[in-house]
């Protein structure tokens, strides 16, 4: 039995995607458990993706999924928000209904939005009836960040150029293997 869970991402900038692969780390540290990396095309279709781009095939299929998406003005990215409009299929049919989620951003200040962001992620996946996972604070990380990191998901400061701090590694990763396990447990029902 192999959980397959998909990391679904918008990235200007790559620190989301830095996020994604921190979170994908976990996802596969989970005996049985792989990471599918994804994103979103862009709407003007100008910018070729880092990672293949998200078909509702790949979606309707996974066992989990993790989001993520820069903060625009407290909200996600218009080409996310697109992506999710085109998912009614998915919707009338309830294939994602059960499946666990969770959601991730990044922000360019510490007070960008980022919960809000990951609130407005959080809508599109209660509708298609997934279960949504945060980070509990029995991770004690999120005790002690200066950066990234909420109970809504796992989060980071992208200054121009800076990578992502240990805590920020570390709360994706965790994020990442509760999804995984979460996975795993609702395949064996």
């Amino acid at each position: 039995m192999i959980g397959h869970v998909v990391i679904l991402y918008y990235s200007r900038h790559g620190a989301t995607q830095s996020l994604a692969r921190q979170i994908a780390r976990g996802v596969e540290s989970i005996p049985n458990c792989e990471a599918l990396l994804r994103t979103v095309a862009e709407i003007d279709n100008e910018t070729p993706a880092a990672d293949p781009v998200l078909s509702l095939a790949e979606l309707k299929q996974c066992d989990a999924l993790a989001m993520g998406s820069p903060v625009w003005f407290g909200n996600m990215a218009a080409p996310l928000k697109h992506f999710w409009d085109k998912t009614t299929p998915l919707w009338i049919a309830g294939d994602l209904i059960d499946k666990p989620a969770c959601v991730f951003s990044s922000s360019s200040t510490l007070h960008g939005g980022q919960e809000t962001t990951l609130q407005s992620m959080m809508l599109p996946l209660l509708h298609h009836g997934m279960m949504i996972l945060g980070i509990p604070y029995s991770e004690p990380k999120l005790h002690s960040t200066q950066s990234g990191g909420t109970p809504y998901g796992a989060t980071s400061v992208a200054q121009h150029g800076s990578s992502l701090t240990a805590d920020e590694i570390e709360l994706a990763q965790q994020l990442g293997k509760r999804l995984a396990r979460t996975a795993l447990k609702m395949k064996e029902d």
